[in-house]
């Protein structure tokens, strides 16, 4: 199996969003995405550090059953971390705003 390499996140979004085709998946990575940012945030307010590593945990749990039962897939994150966590961003907020079908 080879992989691309991405000179830009610009290259590698597209690819990333066609890993992502399903509704349900999607859904799942909002929830946890959401789920981690309130985590964050609690982690900050009761200088918590083990929130951070729920936040974590919450996050990509998420995700990952999102893509082992509806997508079928494996989460772009064991290729691309980096690329990936920003796209989880990207698709997170184009979500919120509607660009992208919840």
């Amino acid at each position: 199996m080879t992989t691309t390499d991405y000179a830009t996140f610009a290259e590698f979004y597209p690819y990333y969003l066609s890993e992502h085709s399903n509704r349900t998946c999607r859904r799942l990575h909002f929830i946890g995405s959401s789920l981690g940012v309130i985590l964050l945030v609690l982690a900050v307010i009761t200088v918590n550090g083990w929130l951070i590593l729920a936040a974590l945990i919450q996050g990509y749990a998420w995700a990952w059953v999102g893509h082992f039962f509806f997508e079928h897939n494996k989460p772009a994150t064991f290729k691309y971390p980096l690329l990936s966590f920003r796209g989880d961003w990207v698709m997170w907020w184009q979500m919120l705003t509607g660009k992208i079908r919840f």
